[in-house]
C-alpha cells in the first residue's frame, strides 16, 4: 500500500511563513546588535560621568540591561503580533484573489469559456494578470466556436460530393445509370471539388502555422491583373456579369517581388467571390493603383452587400455571411481565409467594406512595393 501524499502548504501559509521568518531574523539581529553595543556604549558614558561609588555603575548598569532587554522583547512581541496580523489579512486577501483565478480556469479547462476574473485591486500585477487570462478565456471561445463551425461546415462541404459520388456509384453498378461521358464528367467534377476542398484546407492550415511555401520572382501587376482577368472570363460571361479591368498605367508597370502563382490565386479568389454575390447583369471592377511605395488592387462588385457585423469576420475559416446562400452556390468558406493567409505572407493587407446590403461590396488588397520590405518566408 503506498503511503498518503504529503499535503502541499498553500500560497497563504508559504507567504506568512515567510513573512515570519524575516520578523524572527530580524528580531534576532536586533537583539544581538543591541547586545553587543548597548552595554559598552552605556559603560563609557558612566565612566565619563565619574561617579564616586563604583557600585553605582555596577547598579546602574544592572538596570540599564534590565531596562533595555525588557522593552526591546516587548516592542519585538508587539511588532511581531502585529506584523502577523497584517499578514495573515494581506496573504488571505492575496490567496482568495488566486483561488478565483484558480476556479475560473478550471472552468476554462472543462469548456466553460465564459468564466471570467474580475478584477481584485491589488495592484497593476493583478489587475494584468486578471486582464490576460480574460483575454485568453475569450478567444479560447471564439477558436472553439469556429472550430466548431468548421467541423460542421466541413463535414458539409464533403458529405454533398461523396453522397453524390455514392449515388451515382451505386446505380451505374445496379444499371440504372448509364456510365456515359455527361455521367463521368459529372462524377469526376465531384471528385475534383473533394480534391480542392482538401487542398485548400492544407494551403490555409500551412499558412496558419507559417509553413506557407513562397517563391519569389519580380512580377509585373499588368501581366498579374490581366492574366487574372482573362481566367474569369468565361465565368463572368456565363453568368451575364460584366468585368472590368481599370488600373492606371503607373500600377501596370510597377515591378514586385512575389510569388506569381499565390498572388494569381489572390485575385482569382476575390473575383470568383464577386461574380458569385453578383446577379446577372451586374458589374464587378478589377482596379490597380499605386500611392507612393504600396500597390492597391480592388475587386469591386455591384452584388448583394455584406453587413456591417459580417465585415470584421470575413477571412476566418469557414465564415458566411449567409451559410444557406454560399452553400447553394458552391463556396466552402475557405476562399477569403486564402486570401489572407497569401497577402499577409507578402507583408500586405487586405481589407473588406460595404456600405451594407443590396450596395455591393469592395475587397482591397494593400502590397509593400519595395523588394526590401518582402519577409522572410520558406520556400521549397
Amino acid at each position: 500500500m503506498s503511503p498518503a501524499p504529503r499535503r502541499r502548504w498553500g500560497l497563504g501559509a508559504r507567504l506568512l511563513a515567510a513573512i515570519v521568518a524575516v520578523i524572527l531574523v530580524a528580531a534576532g539581529t536586533a537583539w544581538a546588535v543591541a547586545s553587543a553595543i548597548g552595554p559598552e556604549i552605556f559603560h563609557d558614558h558612566m565612566l565619563m560621568a565619574q561617579p564616586s561609588d563604583s557600585s553605582v555603575i555596577t547598579h546602574a548598569e544592572e538596570a540599564f540591561t534590565s531596562a533595555w532587554r525588557l522593552a526591546l522583547s516587548l516592542a519585538l512581541l508587539a511588532a511581531l503580533l502585529t506584523s502577523v496580523a497584517v499578514s495573515v489579512f494581506l496573504t488571505r486577501r492575496i490567496a482568495r484573489s488566486l483561488e478565483r483565478v484558480r476556479q475560473a480556469a478550471a472552468q476554462v479547462a472543462s469548456g466553460d469559456y465564459a468564466a471570467r476574473v474580475p478584477e481584485v485591486h491589488m495592484g497593476a500585477e493583478f489587475d494584468d494578470l486578471a486582464g490576460a487570462f480574460n483575454t485568453m478565456a475569450a478567444d479560447l471561445g471564439e477558436i472553439e466556436q469556429t472550430r466548431t463551425r468548421m467541423l460542421g461546415d466541413l463535414a458539409h462541404e464533403m458529405r454533398t460530393p461523396v453522397a453524390t459520388l455514392d449515388g451515382y456509384l451505386e446505380g451505374i453498378l445496379d444499371g440504372v445509370v448509364k456510365a456515359d461521358e455527361p455521367t463521368l464528367g459529372m462524377l469526376r467534377e465531384q471528385a475534383t471539388r473533394l480534391a480542392r476542398l482538401a487542398q485548400d484546407i492544407t494551403l490555409v492550415t500551412a499558412a496558419g502555422e507559417g509553413r506557407l511555401s513562397m517563391h519569389w520572382q519580380p512580377l509585373q501587376v499588368g501581366a498579374l491583373i490581366e492574366d487574372a482577368a482573362a481566367q474569369a472570363t468565361a465565368r463572368f460571361t456565363d453568368k451575364g456579369v460584366e468585368l472590368r479591368v481599370e488600373a492606371t498605367e503607373e500600377a501596370r508597370q510597377t515591378v514586385l517581388t512575389a510569388d506569381p502563382d499565390r498572388l494569381g490565386q489572390v485575385l482569382t479568389n476575390l473575383l470568383d467571390n464577386a461574380v458569385r454575390h453578383t446577379p446577372g447583369g451586374g458589374r464587378v471592377q478589377l482596379g490597380a493603383q499605386r500611392t507612393g511605395s504600396t500597390l492597391r488592387l480592388t475587386v469591386r462588385d455591384s452584388g448583394s452587400g455584406i453587413t456591417a457585423e459580417h465585415l470584421p469576420h470575413l477571412f476566418e475559416r469557414f465564415y458566411r455571411a449567409d451559410a444557406a446562400r454560399d452553400r447553394a452556390h458552391g463556396g466552402s468558406g475557405i476562399g477569403l481565409a486564402i486570401v489572407h493567409s497569401i497577402v499577409h505572407a507578402h507583408g500586405g493587407a487586405v481589407t473588406a467594406t460595404s456600405a451594407g446590403p443590396g450596395h455591393g461590396a469592395a475587397f482591397t488588397v494593400e502590397l509593400p512595393v519595395d523588394a526590401a520590405q518582402r519577409p522572410q518566408s520558406r520556400s521549397t
